[in-house]
């Protein structure tokens, strides 16, 4: 490595998470609007056939992709991570693949399914990158009600009620985007190819999350945090792009509106404005 290299490098915590602020923020148009934008369009090109292999659902393409459009959130919430955060996190993480693999081989408590598109590498049936799909998706949900309920969130029971039913609505979106793609298979079910039992599921999983999450991290230092970085939920801003795009293609109008009531909460927090479309507003 070159002197001129070495020097370039971030030498302390602070200069690395101040370096991948600004790496974030300059391309914030391009990870949260222009690659789930593309990620719709090759998703769904994927299951009509209209992409040849081995590029349709490839596993690594997909991987990059969802990892990409996580880097906000995982850059915004980087400086709030402590080790009393990764050890609950790493809890987290061990109930995310513990839940999964007894759904998988039981049915409880989403309801009978099976992984039918390749996510990577798989463990007793459930992909290994399993908490890179899950885990985001339940801090989007909280960080957001925390901007939307401000002082209420003080309030524990009214967070977790809050917080659970967000978690729930993003997999109302979810779900039945995925069912439509070919994802997963529930061998049917009343909403959207969804059975509902799954959905208590989401309740139980959304609950373990949430009390984790608050024993995770200190709230005040989010809200900081939250304050300083405009992009923190440009994830979620790809999350409503991505799957309410492939809803819509796919005519699952209830998942679509509800992934728009998320943008209009994106907005209200000022999180989908135009600093996301113009770096410099």
């Amino acid at each position: 490595m070159t002197d001129a290299l070495r020097a370039r490098l971030p030498d302390t915590r602070g200069e690395a998470a101040s370096f991948l602020d600004r790496l974030v923020r300059e391309n914030r148009f391009t990870i949260a609007v222009v690659f789930p934008l593309v990620g719709a369009v090759a998703l769904v090109g994927s299951a009509e056939g209209w992409v040849p292999d081995p590029l349709a659902f490839n596993p690594w393409f997909v991987l990059f992709g969802v990892l990409v459009m996580r880097s906000p959130l995982v850059v915004g919430v980087l400086p709030a991570v402590d080790r009393r955060a990764l050890g609950w996190l790493g809890v987290l993480v061990a109930y995310t693949y513990a839940i999964e693999l007894v759904g998988v081989a039981t049915g409880w408590p989403y309801g009978g399914f099976e992984y039918t598109v390749s996510l990577g590498p798989m463990l007793g049936g459930v992909p290994l990158a399993l908490p890179v799909f899950f885990i985001p998706l339940v801090v989007n949900a909280y960080l957001l009600c925390l901007l939307l309920l401000g002082p209420r969130a003080e309030n524990g029971w009214l967070r977790l009620a809050t917080v659970i039913a967000a978690v729930v609505a993003m997999d109302v979106v979810l779900d039945p985007g995925a069912v439509a793609l070919g994802f997963w298979d529930f061998g049917g079910g009343a909403f959207f190819g969804v059975p509902l039992s799954n959905y208590a599921g989401w309740v139980l999983s959304a609950t373990v999350a949430v009390i984790t999450l608050d024993r995770a991290f200190a709230i005040d230092d989010l809200r900081v945090r939250l304050r300083d970085c405009e992009f923190m939920l440009d994830d979620m801003v790809s999350f409503v792009i991505l799957w309410g795009g492939i809803n819509i293609f796919y005519g699952n109008l209830v998942p679509a509106a509800v992934a728009a009531a998320f943008g209009v909460g994106l907005v209200r927090a000022e999180r989908f404005d135009a600093r996301l479309f113009v770096p410099w507003a």
